[in-house]
């Protein structure tokens, strides 16, 4: 089945391309027949290639598909391919899998709109360069999926192009994600100056004789992997361009938060985990970015009241974690929490979508309000992923984030526990408090509207995702050695063997007179301890059961008591004003880069090249001007000039 590979990202292309050129031809029913019959195939295959896969013994699986060379100059060798491993088979399992059910909820949500055909093609588009990305076997197949996710999110949030608003939104994202992607491209650029080649498997294997540990190199390679990152994975500081994404339509919000763009970065530091390991300082600087951007937009989500810039920030803040699991070198965890996230944000956007629908696109939680009675199977599907991104014991959320909180703590670092610890707790409260407002309490929504719950077809992907954000902990079952099977899965890819890099290190290090001091450090793995488990996990529960407590008792025993809380806080209004960060950035960044291009554009370009040009174009007119002065007619005017020339030229001739 590994030969079939080619075919999973070729489906959505086929959907993207027949849809986009016909889709006003072949009507609305066959575009969405289109569009998501592209996608199961992709799925389907994916799912044959998982079997083959479970039944290749561990150290065998790992298969390449060369299609053809792509581009070859001297030394340089790209390779449009594939690679197909226990690591990427769990990145196609979850857009493959979630993208579909995002697409069959679209057709209920988007039926109304006459760019149908336009929507489900983007759509169709997005998973093909998902799958590119994920699926490549070089850095270079990597950054055209990468640049195409990028390029796909601006086509779909600013999908309602009439709006100023969602225009300035996808032109916002696509800005400030290349500032992001031209860290990235020099970090390729820079692998290849290193290795000679930009192959995964031939960069990995000779990262460890080709580098030292925690030399200047292998630093600056995975710091700027790690900035290309921050802008596709919206962590600070190339955040700010995910919540105004919000823009688009709520299916494309769970597709860019669930299955596609937000995660790439966290699947690129974990597939380059053999670079970061490498790096030691880089690999703090993940773990800090991770957890302080976990605290700080949960900050901004307890102070927000559109249910879908909640959401928003809950991802950014989430996907805060999994750089924290990273940087404390659980790579494991962070594809776990990765997992499990893509059910329950899926299931969040989507019945945000399935509220925004009932309420015809009311998004401000103060216009809503007991909303259970009215959408049951909205409310059922919503508080199950809202228990698991809390972390409740036992659904899917609990399992993933109280291992990113272990390991941390392993880790030795416990202020990077701290801010796990920290970010858990905001986390169950701001969800719950978006619970609360929309679902309970007395109903706040306009009497002209009837709420009303969504058509099958948007309830039953709900259910499915219900269901997997409720039993995807099972993949990592803990306290009983073997039950993980992520990790026992993913364990041949993320091997590497720490000892043997080290003595390499310390034999080139000893070459230049250098040491390795607190290095061997490094090579300590922490003591599995049953009872710190426990009570870690007990701890994380507790935190979590506080925060909805505190939701509870300021949303329906004292709805009044918040208002009073912040009443004259300037703080509150801080946060609420998302810390001004896009004041700043406009201050810093936008406004001089306007003022300077009408500068450019006034001066340099009107005044300077204009003016240039122009100038030359008024001397030869003057010229041309005191030219006419000779064309009198007269003949003997005529052969006055030409005896004066032949007498100039003779002079010029003999003296």
């Amino acid at each position: 089945m590994f030969h079939l590979a080619f075919l999973v990202p070729l489906f959505p292309l086929i959907g993207s391309i027949v849809n986009g050129f016909f889709g006003l031809r072949i009507g609305k029913k066959a575009v969405g027949w289109v569009a998501c019959g592209t996608v199961a195939f992709s799925f389907l295959v994916t799912l044959l290639m998982l079997g083959q896969l479970l039944f290749t013994p561990a150290e065998e699986r790992l298969f390449e598909q060369t299609l053809f060379t792509w581009m070859a100059a001297g030394d340089f060798n790209a390779a449009f391919g594939f690679q197909i491993d226990p690591l990427s088979m769990v990145m196609m399992m979850v857009v493959t899998g979630v993208g579909f059910l995002i697409h069959v909820y679209s057709i209920g949500y988007m039926h109304d709109e006459y760019s149908y055909y336009r929507f489900f093609a983007y759509l169709n588009l997005f998973m093909f360069s998902m799958l590119l990305l994920v699926m490549g076997n070089n850095f270079l197949m990597m950054f055209i999926g990468w640049e195409g996710v990028g390029l796909c999110s601006y086509f779909l949030i600013g999908y309602y192009f009439e709006k100023k608003s969602a225009c300035d939104a996808g032109t916002k994202a696509f800005v400030m994600n290349r500032v992001g992607d031209f860290a990235f491209l020099l970090a390729i650029m820079y692998i290849f100056y290193l290795f000679g080649t930009i192959d995964y498997t031939e960069v990995f294997h000779a990262a460890p004789e080709k580098l030292i540990l925690g030399a200047e190199p292998v630093t600056i390679i995975t710091l700027l992997l790690f900035v290309g990152a921050t802008g596709k994975s919206a962590q600070i500081p190339l955040y700010t361009w995910l919540p105004d994404a919000m823009e688009g339509p709520t299916p494309v919000s769970a597709l860019i938060h669930a299955a596609t763009m937000v995660t790439a970065g966290v699947y690129m530091v974990v597939r380059c985990s053999v670079l970061f390991n490498m790096a030691p300082f880089s690999m703090s600087v993940v773990a800090f970015i991770g957890g302080g951007t976990a605290i700080f937009a949960a900050t901004i989500g307890m102070t927000q009241f559109d249910i879908k810039r909640v959401l928003a920030y809950s991802t950014v803040s989430q996907i805060g974690y999994m750089f924290l699991a990273c940087g404390v070198g659980a790579y494991t965890a962070a594809i776990f929490h990765l997992v499990t996230h893509a059910f329950f944000k899926a299931c969040l956007f989507l019945g945000s979508g399935s509220v925004i629908h009932g309420l015809h696109g009311e998004q401000d939680m103060r216009k809503m309000g007991d909303l259970k009675k009215h959408q049951p199977v909205t409310y059922i599907t919503f508080l199950i992923s809202t228990l698991a991104i809390a972390g409740i014991f036992p659904l899917s959320g609990f399992f993933s984030k109280d291992e990113i909180l272990y390991h941390a703590l392993m880790d030795g670092n416990t202020i990077l526990w701290g801010m796990g610890v920290t970010g858990a707790l905001l986390t169950a409260f701001y969800m719950f408090r978006l619970v609360f407002m929309t679902f309970w309490g007395e109903s706040r929504v306009d009497p002209h509207v009837h709420p009303h719950e969504s058509p099958k077809v948007m309830t039953l992907p709900l259910v499915i995702l219900a269901g997997l954000a409720a039993f995807g902990g099972l993949l990592g079952i803990p306290l009983v050695h073997g039950w993980h099977a992520l990790h026992n899965w993913l364990e041949p890819v993320l091997h590497f063997d720490m000892a043997s890099t080290l003595e390499h290190s310390k034999h080139l290090l000893h070459e230049v007179g250098r040491h390795a001091p607190h290095w061997e450090a490094l090579l300590i793995e922490p003591e599995e301890n049953i009872w710190i488990e426990i009570s870690l996990m007990l701890l994380s529960l507790t935190v979590a059961l506080t925060g909805i407590a505190g939701a509870y008792f300021c949303y329906v025993k004292k709805p009044g008591l918040p208002d009073e809380l912040i009443k004259g806080q300037w703080g509150y209004d801080l946060v609420k004003n998302k810390y001004e960060v896009d004041e700043f950035y406009d201050a810093t960044f936008v406004e001089p880069t306007i003022q300077g291009s009408l500068l450019l554009w006034k001066k340099g370009d009107a005044q300077g090249i204009d003016g240039a040009v122009n100038g030359v174009a008024q001397i030869l007119g003057w010229c041309g001007q005191q030219a006419r002065v000779v064309q009198s007619g007269f003949v003997r005017n005529y052969a006055l000039f030409m005896v004066l020339g032949f007498i100039m030229l003779l002079f010029i001739m003999f003296f």
